[in-house]
């Protein structure tokens, strides 16, 4: 009882505050177009590396969707320090990650944040621009946007349907459910780790840090699910700074994005990016903890979950509760209805092709964009849970697979 007690808690709380963040998302996807970003990424300098960190700060992707969007914006001219820069700041905050660390975390944190990400963006982004330069020539020449200009043509109105339906709904399908996750691991930790486990650690911040690393690396959480987690830590006795570095390691340094990186970017480019993340969350860590004063990082209400007999529900976070748990429903409906519906789809036209390196809803739409465009494709069934397409129509398994590279990603025939 008292589980579910605080975590309907810390729901109510971040609910509003991610339905907003859910909804910018969307108006950003659909009137900033990436023929726009790459544009001004292109060339040498710190302009372009900056650029792209402030480009990617606000836009709502994990750690995998920003990938094949980063590799997309190679193509289209971007340097290899801006798109590293991107690379970093992107997955780290979010417009919706930002607006919910305000209403769990408090004004300094949800400031700190961005700031952080910026830092660590430029930092690493100015590295791989003078260890690791362009050797490629071809990825410096810009490419024309596909499709760039049709979204332009759309009225009006049905722009903002479709930037309401991807807030709402694709965004949704793409960090559900990690959110759940992470509001799951949130409420476990309030109710049944006790106080003294983390008091030890406590004492050494710095060993802390490191520690706390060491479990965010591996551990898959989106920039809005590490929220929760890192307050349940708070609560238990962690310092702000421990608990910070969760937030910004967590969701940028683990395998999954840290291999794709391998493939796609290079060994040297990739130990600059891990790097990044890691020195400048610490860095940021220590500042909270060290320098800034303490009464700033003090959590909203003196501890959300933590005081939960106390708390009382309010009408409008509680239908924001409601209208988000139906969300998740509809997402974690629909993507049934999809898998089951290409299990029992079997044709002499049709094929189902393994795909490694997706694993959010954006990685999913790259994927099924660029096959839509491939000549003699007549339909596209994306299963996000297998990794994998299938394919109905006259392409050669052999073009469809250099689709699918193209996009960002590997198909193994």
């Amino acid at each position: 009882m008292e589980f579910a007690y605080s975590l309907l808690t810390i729901i109510n709380e971040m609910s509003p505050y991610i339905l907003l963040g859910f909804l910018i998302a969307g108006f950003l996807h659909v009137f900033v177009k990436p023929s726009t970003m790459s544009r001004h990424l292109s060339g040498s300098g710190i302009k372009p590396v900056v650029k792209a960190a402030l480009f990617g700060i606000p836009l709502p992707l994990c750690s995998c969707g920003v990938l094949p969007t980063a590799v997309s914006l190679r193509r289209q001219g971007a340097s290899k320090a801006a798109s590293t820069s991107f690379l970093i700041a992107t997955p780290q905050t979010g417009v919706d990650s930002i607006a919910a660390t305000y209403s769990l975390l408090g004004l300094p944190f949800a400031l700190i944040r961005p700031v952080a990400a910026l830092v660590g963006a430029v930092a690493g982004g100015m590295a791989v621009g003078r260890f690791d330069k362009d050797t490629e020539t071809e990825t410096n020449s810009p490419t024309p946007a596909c499709n760039s200009s049709d979204n332009d043509k759309k009225p009006l109105s049905s722009r903002i349907g479709e930037a309401v339906r991807y807030g709402l709904v694709d965004m949704v399908a793409s960090v559900g459910k990690w959110l759940v996750i992470g509001l799951v691991v949130a409420a476990l930790i309030t109710v049944f780790v006790p106080d003294s486990l983390f008091l030890s650690l406590s004492e050494h911040p710095l060993l802390a840090m490191l520690a706390v690393v060491a479990v965010a690396v591996p551990m898959y959480v989106c920039a809005t699910g590490s929220i929760p987690i890192a307050m349940s830590l708070m609560l238990k006795g962690l310092s702000p700074g421990i608990a910070f570095v969760l937030l910004m390691a967590g969701p940028a340094a683990n395998f999954a994005s840290i291999m794709i990186l391998n493939r796609s970017h290079g060994k040297r480019a990739t130990a600059i990016y891990v790097g990044s993340v890691i020195a400048t969350a610490i860095a940021f860590g220590l500042l909270i903890d060290l320098v800034l004063p303490a009464k700033w990082f003090a959590l909203p209400s003196g501890g959300i979950a933590g005081e939960s007999c106390h708390h009382s529900f309010g009408i409008f976070d509680t239908a924001c509760s409601i209208l988000l748990a139906a969300l998740l429903a509809y997402a974690a409906l629909r993507g049934h209805t999809h898998k089951h519906k290409s299990e029992t789809q079997n044709t002499d036209m049709t094929r189902t092709y393994k795909i490694d390196g997706m694993a959010c809803q954006h990685c999913k739409a790259n994927v099924e964009k660029s096959l839509r465009a491939l000549e003699g494709v007549e339909s596209v069934e994306i299963d996000l849970s297998a990794g994998t397409a299938t394919v109905t129509g006259t392409a050669s398994p052999e073009k469809v697979a250099e689709a699918i590279n193209l996009a960002g990603f590997e198909c193994p025939l």
